[in-house]
């Protein structure tokens, strides 16, 4: 018995990091959409207000995937470091090219369970 218990515990520790990994991936990815719009509008203060929030989720994002995933969500937090610090310098526009980026490697490193929608 202890050992079904130590098996359904282990599949539901699994699984569930595979959920945490997409939502944190989904936040960030939400959060870097949102700088890109606001650099592009030239806001460069919102953009990192944005980059900041998409950093948070997307290093934790980047502690739970492996492999491939792994590779571009540590590409998506260091394009978002980027981001950050041409917005704190007030440039929006050299700003958003980064953030841009970090868009594509969140898609790209979301969790396998959100492969397909």
């Amino acid at each position: 018995m202890k050992k079904l218990a130590s098996i359904v515990v282990s599949l539901l520790l699994f699984f569930s990091a595979g959920v945490f990994a997409e939502e944190h991936a989904d936040q960030a990815l939400e959060h870097a959409k949102a700088a890109v719009v606001h650099g592009k509008a030239g806001h460069a203060s919102v953009l990192v207000e944005h980059a900041e929030t998409a950093l948070l989720h997307a290093q934790k994002s980047a502690t739970i995937v492996t492999g491939e995933y792994k590779t571009h969500m540590q590409a998506a937090v260091k394009s978002l470091k980027e981001a950050i610090e041409h917005g704190k310098l007030g440039h929006a526009e050299m700003a958003t090219a980064p953030a841009e980026e970090a868009v594509e490697h969140i898609k790209a490193g979301n969790a396998p369970a959100h492969k397909g929608h």
